[in-house]
């Protein structure tokens, strides 16, 4: 049963970008939860905000406490707006002048997690009027008998180790769902940087460096094998975290000295540096085929990060970014239309997003495909004014293709056993 909506992520992580100090809102929630232990949804809007105050531990005890108490949980959408961390401004819904989705519901499943465990839909339907229920899912966990009535299931489960098995037996569980299904676990599946590499291998135009997952014993001898420069990260390591780029063997057993992690990722490095030394890292989101452009960051660092690229501080860049939005469907999207659309051939995904580059040879390099990775339109207005208008484009396109696909069924209650 749904009782009390969440504040979300959306709300919550604009709040963050914005700079607003969680802190009060922070010790509003403890209140609330030592007053009111039964409210399940204020532990887990907590637990947002423990992860977006870096407290990651103690988030996901909190988190594990509200899903203890309730897996079903109701969004309270509103428009994009610059909350403060008020609790009274930060509960307060504000009408959009655009609203898509008005009437429309979303049912997105999700697992237990940090913010990369799950497509963060929140941003995709923040201002969209769709009424979206969460439900928390997990093999050790009965499938609720009765679920929200729903125009469209997402699956929002993200692949990794802990996943695979939730995963393989939502494919099953939903293979005769009686509404839509986006994004089925069948084909999330094929998510691992492995799978993905081995699906996108041999296409034309495109450049997918070669993933193999080795046991630390054995790293220095695969090592010799792929050759140096390399790059080496833990399994399921996202973000850049411990990943390094390494040049020697010597270097390697550094890394190996420094990192207890058993499992790796050896991967080719491809210097992709622009004529000009820069590296550039393009997120484009694949929505229902169609490529959208949700940011370029460039940077003097091969390891990129829109946050540490320097985006804010240099006019250049933005306005290089601002043309690459303006101009993506006649310039990139156009040069590597082949490849995109070989992507969303063989990963046959609704929703996927890319992080790429572009090789010296012109190629379209891929670094990695998911759709648990943020895309949003927090960015600061006055600094980034041409964001808004492309990310609107890359919103209302996902709202087309939920429409499109809830089309395809008539509207009614959906059990979990029910056939289409």
């Amino acid at each position: 049963m749904i009782t009390e909506p969440l504040l979300g992520f959306a709300r919550l992580f604009r709040a963050a970008m914005a700079g607003a100090d969680l802190a009060p809102l922070q010790a509003h929630l403890i209140e609330q939860a030592t007053q009111h232990p039964g409210e399940a949804a204020t532990l887990l809007d907590l637990s947002t905000v423990l992860q977006l105050t870096l407290n990651h531990d103690a988030a996901l005890e909190v988190q594990a406490q509200a899903l203890h108490m309730r897996q079903q949980y109701r969004v309270a959408l509103s428009a994009p707006d610059a909350p403060s961390a008020s609790p009274r401004d930060l509960s307060a819904a504000s009408a959009s002048p655009r609203e898509p989705l008005r009437g429309f519901r979303v049912l997105a499943l999700l697992s237990a997690g940090d913010f990369m465990a799950n497509t963060p839909l929140e941003c995709l339907l923040e201002g969209s009027g769709a009424t979206l229920d969460l439900l928390y899912v997990d093999t050790t966990l009965p499938f609720p008998e009765v679920v929200p009535e729903h125009d469209v299931l997402f699956v929002a489960v993200g692949e990794n180790e802990r996943n695979r098995p939730l995963l393989a037996w939502l494919a099953e569980r939903l293979r005769c769902w009686s509404r839509p299904v986006i994004n089925h676990p069948a084909q999330v599946l094929a998510l691992s940087r492995e799978g993905v590499c081995a699906r996108l291998q041999g296409t034309e135009g495109l450049v997918v460096p070669a993933v193999a997952r080795h046991h630390r014993t054995n790293a220095v001898e695969a090592a010799g094998g792929i050759g140096y420069p390399l790059l080496v990260r833990p399994l399921g390591s996202h973000g850049g975290h411990d990943l390094a780029k390494i040049d020697s063997p010597n270097e390697l057993k550094g890394y190996l000295g420094a990192h207890a992690d058993d499992e790796l990722y050896l991967t080719p490095f491809v210097d992709y540096r622009g004529v000009d030394g820069l590296f550039r890292k393009y997120r484009v989101a694949l929505i229902d085929g169609q490529p959208f452009l949700c940011h370029l960051a460039i940077s003097k660092h091969w390891m990129i990060h829109y946050l540490n690229a320097g985006m804010s501080e240099s006019a250049e860049k933005r306005a290089e970014e601002a043309q690459a939005m303006a101009t993506f469907d006649d310039t990139f999207a156009r040069r590597h239309a082949a490849a995109l659309g070989a992507v969303q051939d063989r990963m046959g995904l609704d929703y996927l997003v890319l992080d790429c580059g572009e090789t010296r040879d012109g190629r379209l390099l891929l670094f990695e495909a998911d759709q648990c990775m943020v895309v949003h339109a927090m960015d600061s207005s006055d600094l980034f004014p041409y964001k808004a208008p492309q990310m609107r484009k890359v919103f209302d396109a996902f709202a087309r293709m939920l429409k499109a696909r809830a089309s395809r069924s008539a509207n009614g209650t959906a059990r979990a056993g029910m056939r289409a």
